[in-house]
């Protein structure tokens, strides 16, 4: 299946589209949050333009500076019902007065932002020679963006995420980044090279912190999309705390600050992922080369289709991180025999270890922060704090991309067996509650540390070996006591 899906992995991961809308932050917030409709940069087509009848490709090159980016405009279009109730089917032939979403960076005069005008149709007109630009010009970011899973399910047909921004918590604890102690780990690795995917809510690239460390990604929601926007924020918060860097507001670093962050959006609001759409995310993933897969708690594993994708998942050298069930599942295995992934379940603590939410006993194998964890929101700005486990989920994703940087030799279940043999146990290890314990980055990178079936081999052939060597000399003590007295005997017949 992961094979077949391939060439979809390829397109799926091709710049055709941004996400067009983005968070509303500074004064935009309350209006967003008592209006169900989303802010988004369109375009009222005019009835002619310097003359000429209107085309997607003069469109495009007004506006976006290149007439082949007219594609992006034709998909985030094509099936939305226009005032007049027809619909995009032909790129060449535009209406006037239909309303174009354009993608997030359009720009010039006739763009505008905000709600798509409903109710009454817009009224046609030559676009003007003059006046303002109606572009809005940027606004300074909320000092509390939210990271936080929150917003409606898109509409039907709707081409574009459906983003309801609320105000995240400005109270923030760096508690998890100062126990998780990472950087003790950087002298030996900081996750170079290694590609992680976030299958969430996509992720804000525009972000300080994440600059230079985000891939374009794909959105599986649309089919054609870009996953390297975000309008929710809880996909950006899991970037942050796996590959965040250093910045001059003191936003907490990330586990792993030189890893690759490869974005799979899911999901365009609230609640659970469609089943085909998780199934697809995860092999889109694998297929894109990650390496390490955090997968979001808006995908339920589950699910028939999406416990398969993961089957297939685990035929590849792959650490899928999920949360913990709260409800009764059986894990899949490798669909095939060859196996090499792992899944590896996470459960969420805070400061007091008390649990993010009700797993099922015996489901966690290891736990991470997930209570009040300070990361990253959309649109930059002040870290804001976050409750969840894909929060802990984002935090053992890290702890992996350490792990497979420092030895790109170990298998996937081989760092999955060093992440729990090397966490700091709660209780009794295993335990019902906490699994094999807190995770430990620092401990499971070191030097000293390998895998226990490696470990006891190499203690075992060490002590075979000392064991040879005692003998040795012992035989050559009595070869040397015997040489010597038969030449003391020959001394005293002579």
């Amino acid at each position: 299946m992961l094979a077949k899906r391939s060439i979809l992995a390829r397109l799926l991961a091709v710049a055709m589209a941004g996400c067009v809308l983005m968070a509303p932050t500074g004064p935009a917030v309350a209006k967003a949050t008592s209006d169900p409709q989303p802010y988004v940069k369109y375009y009222v087509v005019a009835a002619q333009y310097q003359g000429q009848p209107e085309s997607l490709t003069a469109i495009a090159r007004r506006f976006l500076g290149s007439g082949e980016r007219s594609a992006e405009i034709y998909h985030l279009n094509t099936g939305r019902v226009q005032p007049d109730g027809s619909r995009l089917t032909d790129p060449g032939s535009l209406k006037a007065g239909w309303q174009l979403v354009l993608p997030w960076d359009a720009a010039g005069e006739g763009v505008k932002y905000g709600q798509l005008p409903t109710g009454k149709r817009p009224t046609p007109s030559a676009r003007p020679s003059g006046g303002p630009d109606p572009t809005p010009k940027a606004v300074s970011p909320s000092p509390n963006p939210s990271p936080t899973r929150t917003g409606g399910s898109p509409r039907p047909g709707a081409t574009g995420p459906k983003c309801t921004a609320t105000t995240g918590s400005s109270s923030r604890s760096d508690w998890a980044q100062l126990r998780m102690a990472a950087d003790s780990a950087w002298t030996l690795t900081r996750g170079n090279g290694v590609k992680v995917a976030v299958v969430d809510t996509g992720v804000d690239a525009s972000v300080q912190q994440l600059s230079g460390r985000v891939a374009v990604g794909a959105d599986v929601t649309v089919g054609n999309g870009r996953g390297d926007t975000d309008c929710l924020g809880s996909g950006t918060a899991m970037a942050g705390i796996i590959a965040g860097d250093s910045s001059v507001d003191g936003s907490p670093v990330g586990i792993a600050p030189d890893a690759t962050i490869l974005p799979v959006r899911v999901v365009r609001g609230s609640g659970a992922a469609r089943a085909a759409d998780a199934a697809n995310a995860i092999e889109v993933a694998v297929s894109a080369g990650a390496s390490v897969v955090a997968v979001g708690s808006h995908v339920d594993l589950g699910d028939p289709a999406v416990a398969s994708s993961v089957a297939t998942a685990l035929d590849h050298d792959v650490l899928l991180v999920a949360g913990a069930p709260t409800r009764a599942v059986t894990p899949p295995s490798p669909a095939g025999r060859s196996g090499g992934g792992a899944l590896l379940f996470t459960g969420g603590v805070g400061a007091g270890d008390q649990l993010a939410e009700q797993y099922v006993q015996g489901a966690v194998e290891v736990v991470a922060p997930g209570v009040d964890v300070a990361s990253l929101g959309v649109g930059g700005g002040k870290a804001v704090s976050n409750t969840g486990t894909e929060f802990a989920v984002a935090f053992v994703a890290g702890q992996a991309a350490l792990i497979r940087a420092a030895q790109p030799d170990l298998t996937a279940a081989q760092v999955k067996e060093r992440i729990r043999s090397t966490a700091d146990a709660i209780g009794t290890a295993p335990d019902a509650k906490y699994g094999s314990g807190m995770i430990n980055p620092a401990a499971s990178v070191s030097v000293a540390v390998d895998d226990r079936n490696q470990v006891a081999s190499q203690q075992q052939g060490s002590t075979g070996a000392a064991l040879a060597v005692i003998l040795g000399i012992a035989l050559l003590c009595g070869v040397a006591v015997v040489f010597g007295l038969r030449l003391r005997r020959r001394r005293f017949a002579g």
